[in-house]
């Protein structure tokens, strides 16, 4: 457990701090807070509420025990303080699946936000994709949901029975599967989506390989997700999945942050504007404008 809170922490601090970092960037840009974005705020008080939730509550799962007992484990020698504190730890359990969907979902709904910013104006048909990408996205995150709460344990204090009814309350079988088939698929689709719309941009190389470096971190968030649902289910009786939920949480929020933190950067280092050897027309649009007066809010 002390391994779990040092690396949690170290995590959490860098998380918070790219957030922190896009939010100067982004009011340095905008020349006031007021002008932030939806994703903007998203980010600030949603995703770092949830974060923060997460962290610290995956910490006290981490020290407790829960209804997740191993096959032909006598319940009968638990006694009722035993009970209590595992109840006690199967609901931390729900708190902590809850958070990490919450933060893995509102880095999903920002990234589109910036996607759908990156294409609105001269690329209709990429457009249109992202449209398609963020229903589906809504879609998993509804369909996800309604399962976990309404269908896979019943009734739903049987999440934090000792011992529970089914193995859908303590397991959550059911519910893992669903959530990689929807968080897996999404994230491949958006990986493909951002390289692509990066490549074809017309940033000079360098901007280009430094965008597509930032988000191929995507492919650790994957990676992670991957590996949190394997030790689910392969070693449900061991800590490691929590590692890696809080692994994939973490860089989820540096994927969807990295990329707004240019004006900060600039400032900061004396950098040039992110496309200066390719200067934008004052009314194009376009991702080629990152980091250009306009479209860099995107």
């Amino acid at each position: 457990t002390m391994q779990f809170l040092v690396e949690s922490w170290i995590w959490y601090s860098f998380a918070i701090g790219i957030i922190i970092a896009r939010l100067v960037s982004r009011t340095i840009l905008f020349h006031s807070p007021k002008a932030l974005q939806y994703d903007d705020w998203m980010m600030g008080f949603f995703v770092t509420t949830c974060y923060t939730v997460l962290i610290v509550m995956a910490n006290i799962e981490a020290k407790a025990q829960s209804n997740l007992l191993p096959p032909g484990y006598d319940v009968h020698t638990l006694t009722p303080e035993d009970i209590s504190e595992r109840e006690y730890g199967s609901k931390i359990v729900v708190v902590v699946e809850q958070m990490q969907i919450l933060v893995i979902w509102a880095c999903k709904a920002c990234l589109l936000f910036l996607y759908y910013r990156l294409t609105q104006s001269v690329a209709s048909k990429s457009n249109l994709y992202i449209k398609i990408l963020a229903a589906y996205v809504a879609f998993g995150f509804i369909t996800m949901e309604i399962l976990y709460f309404a269908a896979w344990c019943r009734p739903f204090n049987q999440y934090w029975a000792v011992p529970t009814n089914s193995s859908q309350c303590n397991a959550l079988i059911n519910h893992r599967i669903t959530n990689a088939v929807f968080n897996i698929s999404s994230d491949l689709i958006m990986l493909c989506i951002a390289l692509t719309l990066f490549l074809r941009t017309l940033l000079p190389l360098k901007r280009k390989l430094i965008l597509c470096g930032i988000f191929s971190l995507g492919i650790f968030v994957i990676l992670a997700a991957v590996l949190n649902k394997y030790y689910s289910f392969k070693m449900p009786y061991e800590p490691t999945w929590i590692f890696w939920y809080i692994r994939e949480s973490s860089t989820a929020i540096l994927v969807a942050n990295l990329p707004f933190t240019w004006t900060l950067l600039r400032k900061l280092f004396n950098l040039g504007a992110f496309d200066e050897a390719h200067p934008p027309p004052p009314t194009y649009h376009s991702s080629r404008t990152a980091g250009g007066r306009r479209t860099a809010r995107a």
